[in-house]
C-alpha cells in the first residue's frame, strides 16, 4: 500500500472491511481496495455501497457462509481429475450460498438496482448441489443413497460382518474355550474379525494367528470356521472402495462440466461479499453517502475518525478550497490537530475507495489524483536521519508529485529546527505548493504562520479549541481563528510561580505580545457570539417546540369538537325518533279507536296532528339551529326548485308550493315538510345571498344509506313511491337487508307493500319481522 495511504491509516479501515467479509478471497479483496481518481467511478463505487446499505436496511443482509475458492478444484475436474470428498462438500457449499444470493435477491429486491446485473450473472445449479450432498454426508463418508450398487454392497457386508460375530460369539461363550481366551470379545485385525487366545494355548483354537500383544500373552487367531466369511467381507470391502471411486468421478466429472459458470459465479459472488461488507462497515459507524464535488471542495459537517471509540470521538466540521486552498491549523499539543488533519484525509481517501464516510448529511468531498501526507515522528536511526530531516525527505517528495488535483497534509511544519529558519522555510513551502495549485492543511506552532495565514488571501487560520480552566482541550477545530498557545495560561494553573510566568511574558517581543492580545480578544469575541448563538438556536427550538404543540392542541381540540357534535346529533336523532315513534303509536291508537267506531279522522284532523308531531320533534331536538342572517327569497318557490334546508345543511327538491309558511320538499329518500324561511334556493353555481364566500352547486350528493323507511301515517300509492324510491337507493349503497316500517293496523299497507315487493327486481325476499323486531307491524327485505 501506498506510504501515505498508511500514513493516514487507510489499511486499518480496510481491514475493518475485510473482518466484516465471509470468505478469505473476500478479505483479500478488501484489503487489496485502492482509492479511484476520478469522480464518475467513485461516485459509481458509493452508489454500489449506499444500495447494499438500502437493501440491507429493508430485508437484511444476504448469507454468504459457506463459499470457498474451488477454482483449482473444478479446473482439475475439468480436465478429467477426480476430486476429493472434502473438495465436492466445498463445491456443494458454494453452489448452496450462489442458489441463496439468488433467491435473496429475486425474493426481496424485486426493482433493478446497480447490483442487479452482478447476481444475475449467478448461475446456481440445484441440481448438482443437491446430488453432492446426497451422496457425501461428510469428508469422510459417502451415503449409502449414493447409488443402489453402493446400498447393496453395504447390505451385503453387514450380513457378512453379523454372521461372523454370531459364530465368533458361539466360540468365546462356550465351556470348551472359556479357558483359552485372554477376554471373550470379538476385535478385528487388519480388517478381519479375530479372537484373543492366551499364548499357551494357541494351538487349542485352530485358525489364523494376525496378530499379537506388546507382552507376547495374547495372539490374535482368526478361526478357521470364519475365514471364508472374512475373506467374503473383504471383497465386499474391495468392491464398495470401487463403487465409492466411480461415484466419485462421476461427481467430478458433473462439476467439471459446470466449471466455467461456477467459476465466473463465484467471482461475483466475492464481489457482492465485499460490497455488504462495505455496507456492514458503514452500518457500524453510522456513516453517509458524501457528495463528490468536482470543484476541489471539501465540506465535512460533524466529521468523526472511523478509528477512535464512538463515545470518545468529538465530531467536527472541516472546510476547504470553498474561499481558500490553504488551512493553517495551530494550537496546543495533544488538542486535536492531528486527527483533524488525519480526519480530512482518511475520510477522503475512504470515499474514493467507495467507503460511505462517518459524517453529518450533505457532507462533500472532492476526488483527488494524489493525497500525499506528511504526518508523524519518522527518525531514522539507519538512515542517520534527525526528525527534521526525515521530516524534509517527506516534504521533498511531495514537492516534486504534488499537482493541481493533489490534497496536501503537512504535520508539523518547518518543526525540529531553529524556530525563525522553520518559520521561513514553512512559509516558502506553503508558498511553493500554492504556486502548484495544491489544496493543503498544515499544523504548526509558528505564530509567524499565524501572519501569513491573516496577510494571504486563500489562506485560513484555523485552531483547535482548549479550555484553559480544565486544561483540557475540546478537539473541535475552529476556522477562522488563529490558535493561542495557552503556555503562559496552563504554566500558571499548574502552579508554576507567578512571578516567572510574568517574567516570561515580558521576555517575549512586543509584536508577539500585541498579536496574542489580538487572537485573545477574537476568541473572547467568538466565544461571545457563539453563546448568543447557541441561546438563539434554544429559543428558536422552544419557539418550534411551543407552536408544534399550540397546533397539536388546536388539533385536538377540533377533533374533541367534532366528536361532541357527532354525539349532540346522534343524540338528537334519538330523541326524534323516539318522539315520532310515541306519536305515531298515538296516531295508530287514535285510527284503531275511529275504526272501532267506524269512524275515521278528517285530513284536517289529521293535518293537525302532524303539525303537532313536527313541535314535539323541535321541542326535543337538543341541536341548536343555524343563524337565518336575515335571507330573503329570491323569488317564490315552485315545485322542481333545488332548494338547501339551512339549519341541517341538507339539498332539498320542492315538491309542492308553500302552503302557511311550510313547504314539502324531498332530500334524498325523505319527504318533509320544511318552513320557506329555513330554505335557500340554489343555482347553477350560485353563491348562496346573504352569506359571502359560500359556493352551492346543483349537484346532489348522495345520501347516507340508511336500513329502515317509515311508512305510518302515508297511504297505499305514497308509501310504494317512498318504497320503490328507498330499495332504489338501498340496493346503490350495497346494503344486504331494510326494514320496512308500515304498523299493524287493518293490514291494507302491509298487504299493498309485501305485493309491490314481490315485483321488485331488487328485492332478493322478504318476510315478517320476528319478536324483538316489530313482528306484524314491519316488513324485513333481503337486496340483492
Amino acid at each position: 500500500m501506498d506510504k501515505n495511504y498508511r500514513a493516514l491509516e487507510l489499511d486499518k479501515i480496510l481491514e475493518m472491511v475485510a473482518k466484516e467479509t465471509t470468505c478469505e478471497d473476500g478479505a483479500e479483496m478488501a484489503r487489496a481496495i485502492e482509492p479511484v481518481h476520478t469522480a464518475q467511478e467513485a461516485r459509481r463505487l458509493l452508489e454500489e455501497t449506499d444500495t447494499a446499505f438500502v437493501l440491507m436496511a429493508k430485508f437484511g443482509a444476504p448469507s454468504f457462509y459457506g463459499m470457498k475458492n474451488v477454482t483449482n478444484a473444478l479446473r482439475r475436474a475439468q480436465a478429467g481429475g477426480g476430486l476429493g470428498l472434502r473438495e465436492l462438500l466445498d463445491i456443494g457449499g458454494t453452489l448452496r450460498a450462489i442458489r441463496s444470493l439468488q433467491q435473496w435477491h429475486g425474493k426481496n429486491a424485486g426493482m433493478h438496482t446497480v447490483l442487479s446485473p452482478r447476481f444475475d450473472i449467478l448461475a446456481p445449479n440445484k441440481a448438482l448441489e443437491e446430488k453432492i450432498f446426497t451422496c457425501i454426508q461428510s469428508e469422510e463418508e459417502v451415503s449409502d443413497a449414493a447409488s443402489p450398487a453402493l446400498a447393496s454392497i453395504r447390505r451385503k457386508i453387514r450380513g457378512a460382518a453379523a454372521r461372523v460375530r454370531e459364530h465368533l460369539d458361539r466360540l468365546i461363550h462356550s465351556q470348551a474355550h472359556q479357558k483359552h481366551l485372554q477376554e471373550a470379545i470379538v476385535t478385528q485385525r487388519g480388517g478381519r474379525y479375530v479372537v484373543p487366545v492366551k499364548a499357551e494355548f494357541r494351538g487349542e483354537v485352530p485358525g489364523l494367528v494376525h496378530d499379537s500383544s506388546a507382552s507376547g500373552a495374547t495372539v490374535f487367531i482368526e478361526p478357521m470356521g470364519v475365514v471364508e466369511l472374512n475373506n467374503e467381507i473383504r471383497v465386499l470391502r474391495s468392491d464398495e472402495q470401487e463403487e465409492i471411486s466411480r461415484i466419485l468421478r462421476e461427481l467430478s466429472g458433473e462439476a467439471g462440466g459446470f466449471a466455467d459458470s461456477l467459476i465466473e459465479s463465484y467471482q461475483y459472488a466475492v464481489q457482492l461479499n465485499v460490497i455488504f461488507a462495505k455496507a456492514q462497515l458503514a452500518y457500524r459507524m453510522k456513516a453517509v453517502v458524501p457528495e463528490i464535488d468536482e470543484k476541489g471542495r471539501t465540506d465535512l459537517r460533524g466529521a468523526r475518525h472511523p478509528l477512535i471509540a464512538a463515545d470518545k470521538v468529538v465530531p467536527t466540521d472541516i472546510v476547504l478550497g470553498e474561499g481558500f486552498d490553504a488551512l493553517i491549523i495551530t494550537g496546543p499539543n495533544t488538542g486535536g490537530k492531528t486527527v483533524a488533519l488525519k480526519t480530512l484525509g482518511l475520510l477522503s481517501l475512504m470515499a474514493m475507495c467507495g467507503l460511505m464516510t462517518p459524517a453529518g448529511e450533505g457532507s462533500r468531498v472532492p476526488v483527488y489524483r494524489h493525497i500525499l501526507a506528511d504526518i508523524g515522528d519518522e527518525q531514522s536511526i539507519e538512515q542517520s536521519l534527525s526528525t527534521f530531516s526525515a521530516h524534509m525527505v517527506n516534504i521533498i517528495r511531495i514537492l516534486e508529485v504534488a499537482d493541481s488535483g493533489s490534497l496536501v497534509l503537512l504535520d508539523e511544519l518547518g518543526a525540529g529546527t531553529d524556530p525563525v529558519e522553520g518559520a521561513a522555510l514553512a512559509t516558502a513551502i506553503i508558498e511553493e505548493l500554492r504556486r502548484k495549485g495544491v489544496r493543503l492543511a498544515c499544523t504548526t506552532h509558528y505564530a509567524e504562520l499565524k501572519s501569513y495565514a491573516l496577510e494571504t488571501d486563500g489562506v485560513e487560520n484555523a485552531c483547535c479549541e482548549f479550555d484553559v480552566e480544565s486544561l483540557r482541550p475540546t478537539y473541535r477545530l475552529l476556522i477562522g481563528v488563529p490558535g493561542k498557545s495557552n503556555a503562559f495560561a496552563i504554566s500558571r494553573r499548574l502552579g508554576l510561580s507567578g512571578r516567572i510566568v510574568e517574567r516570561a511574558g515580558e521576555l517575549v517581543s512586543q509584536e508577539s505580545s500585541s498579536f496574542e492580545r489580538v487572537v485573545e480578544r477574537l476568541e473572547e469575541r467568538r466565544r461571545e457570539l457563539e453563546g448568543e448563538l447557541e441561546a438563539a438556536r434554544k429559543a428558536a427550538q422552544q419557539a418550534r417546540e411551543s407552536m408544534r404543540q399550540t397546533e397539536a392542541k388546536q388539533a385536538e381540540a377540533g377533533l374533541r369538537a367534532k366528536r361532541e357534535i357527532q354525539q349532540a346529533r346522534e343524540e338528537a336523532a334519538r330523541i326524534v325518533q323516539k318522539t315520532r315513534q310515541q306519536a305515531d303509536a298515538l296516531l295508530n291508537e287514535l285510527d284503531e279507536l275511529r275504526r272501532r267506531e267506524n269512524k275515521s279522522l278528517s285530513a284536517e284532523q289529521k293535518a293537525r296532528l302532524r303539525a303537532g308531531m313536527r313541535d314535539l320533534e323541535s321541542s326535543a331536538d337538543p341541536v341548536a339551529k343555524r343563524n337565518q342572517e336575515g335571507y330573503r327569497l329570491p323569488r317564490d318557490l315552485r315545485p322542481g326548485d333545488d332548494v338547501l334546508i339551512f339549519d341541517i345543511d341538507k339539498k332539498a327538491t320542492v315538491l309542492e308550493a308553500p302552503k302557511e309558511g311550510q313547504v314539502l320538499v324531498q332530500a334524498g329518500i325523505i319527504k318533509t315538510r320544511v318552513q320557506v324561511g329555513n330554505l335557500r334556493l340554489l343555482g347553477e353555481k350560485q353563491r348562496e345571498k346573504g352569506r359571502p364566500g359560500r359556493t352551492v352547486t346543483k349537484d346532489v350528493s348522495t345520501p347516507e344509506a340508511t336500513t329502515s323507511l317509515d311508512l305510518r301515517g302515508m297511504n297505499v300509492e305514497e308509501g310504494l313511491l317512498e318504497v320503490d324510491a328507498f330499495l332504489d337507493h338501498a340496493a346503490r349503497a350495497h346494503v344486504p337487508q331494510v326494514t320496512i316500517i308500515h304498523g299493524k293496523g287493518t293490514g291494507v299497507l302491509r298487504a299493498a307493500v309485501q305485493r309491490h315487493l314481490r315485483r321488485c327486481p331488487q328485492v332478493k325476499g322478504f318476510r315478517l319481522g320476528a319478536y324483538g323486531e316489530g313482528e306484524s307491524g314491519v316488513t324485513v327485505v333481503e337486496i340483492k
